[in-house]
């Protein structure tokens, strides 16, 4: 197990940018309990508007930590803050607190409380994007992938995917864009398509434990916690970044999203890092003012 906290200190990132901001939200409770797992934070730009279109920055963490908003704010907020956007950062329930499809649900219900509470937020929710890595880039593409889907069986395995958490379930959890950062798609192949430093196949590996048991043996719901597995022509644009060294989810995954993503009419974008491995090395300042980029593109369709 010491690999898996290595893996998930490697997201640990300072967070004092977020301090800078006054006009912020911390610790904002979207399932009306009392659950630190599903607490926000909102941040909103210095420069002072009515209100900011919004995207949510989800934290890679193996699924396995309940509490680390806010640790890829310096990276991935960062940018976002300073070409306008307003950013949260959720928490959401580990795989120690709950088996999928519990962390999607968490994200679709932070999603729907947004919409319900734009106002109160000065958020624009005409426009609402989502980030994430690793696992948070999972979740993330989970997020637009389903955006339509409510339930969904698979060899006598079905799920709520639209879950029922929170007092705004009269709301929408659609996203109108989505930039992926290195996560895991097609959990079962994994092993298969890309060498690992680690055996995601075995009984204790992150996505064993995600979906409670070793994942060869449940396929039916590794690939419903898979977003590949929702694709189809409604999903909204995607933006795809993998280092083509990255040892703990090979970049065969992201090669996956895409390659389903294209073969549907859904438009889509894909960068290999050369050199990349895993983690916040990938996120260099070529790569994240892409993404910013891509926003504010995608953005502006909607305005049109």
């Amino acid at each position: 197990m010491k690999l898996f906290f290595s893996f998930i200190s490697l997201f640990f990132v300072l967070t004092s940018y977020g301090q800078e901001f006054s006009n912020s939200w911390k610790d904002v409770n979207y399932a009306g309990d009392t659950n630190t797992y599903h607490n926000l934070d909102i941040y909103l730009p210095k420069t002072q508007k009515k209100s900011y279109p919004v995207i949510i920055s989800i934290y890679g963490s193996a699924w396995m930590a309940n509490n680390m908003k806010g640790s890829d704010l310096k990276v991935l907020g960062k940018p976002l803050l300073d070409a306008g956007f307003a950013v949260v950062t959720p928490n959401h329930r580990s795989s120690k607190d709950a088996l999928f499809p519990a962390q999607i649900h968490d994200i679709k219900a932070v999603i729907r409380y947004l919409r319900a509470n734009a106002a109160k937020y000065q958020i624009d929710t005409s426009f609402i994007g989502i980030t994430g890595s690793s696992s948070g880039g999972n979740m993330a593409a989970m997020a637009g992938t389903t955006r339509f889907v409510k339930e969904q069986t698979l060899e006598e395995v079905t799920v709520d995917i639209e879950g029922s958490l929170g007092n705004f379930t009269n709301y929408s959890s659609s996203v109108d864009a989505v930039v992926d950062w290195f996560g895991p798609t097609n959990m079962l192949v994994m092993d298969s398509c890309g060498g690992t430093v680690f055996t995601h196949n075995a009984a204790d590996s992150p996505a064993s434990l995600y979906i409670g048991g070793p994942i060869q043996e449940h396929k039916a719901k590794c690939l419903l916690a898979s977003p590949t597995t929702y694709i189809d022509k409604n999903d909204p644009p995607f933006l795809i970044f993998h280092g083509d060294k990255d040892n703990v989810v090979p970049f065969c995954q992201s090669e996956l999203l895409y390659k389903e993503l294209k073969e549907n009419g859904v438009q889509c974008e894909f960068h290999l890092v050369p050199e990349g491995q895993h983690g916040p090395v990938v996120q260099t300042e070529k790569y994240l003012n892409m993404m910013v980029d891509f926003f504010n593109k995608e953005l502006q369709k909607k305005k049109e």
